[in-house]
């Protein structure tokens, strides 16, 4: 996993954690078409991914969180059509449940290891 490049905070953050069902059919090729067309709204800065690190009741699970600029770029995203489309396939095939948080990050900081020569 590559962690994201943010700017300095104040910057917004959406927690997509999930549990899907046992259908995977087209999952993958949905997931890339929403990577690519999210990279090119305007005020997306990134995100993290993590998936089948939760299992509950044999549903495997994942959390994503995407980085934004501002509120309004995330409701811009919610309401992009191609996006509800996945939406309302994900709820009719593919997720068993799902929860979304929305945090405005007002402080981050980091540790990056040297490397060893």
């Amino acid at each position: 996993m590559e962690i994201a490049k943010t700017p300095t905070p104040p910057y917004y953050a959406v927690i997509f954690t999930s549990q899907k069902t046992d259908i995977n059919s087209g999952y993958n090729k949905m997931s890339s078409q929403m990577v690519e067309l999210v990279e090119t709204q305007h005020g997306f800065l990134g995100f993290e991914s993590a998936t089948n690190g939760i299992v509950r009741e044999t549903h495997s699970g994942g959390i994503t969180v995407s980085y934004w600029k501002d509120m309004h770029s995330i409701k811009n995203w919610k309401e992009n059509s191609e996006h509800i489309l996945a939406q309302k396939t994900g709820k009719e095939k593919w997720y068993q449940s799902y929860k979304i948080r929305i945090c405005k990050i007002e402080q981050d900081y980091e540790f990056h290891k040297e490397s060893e020569s």
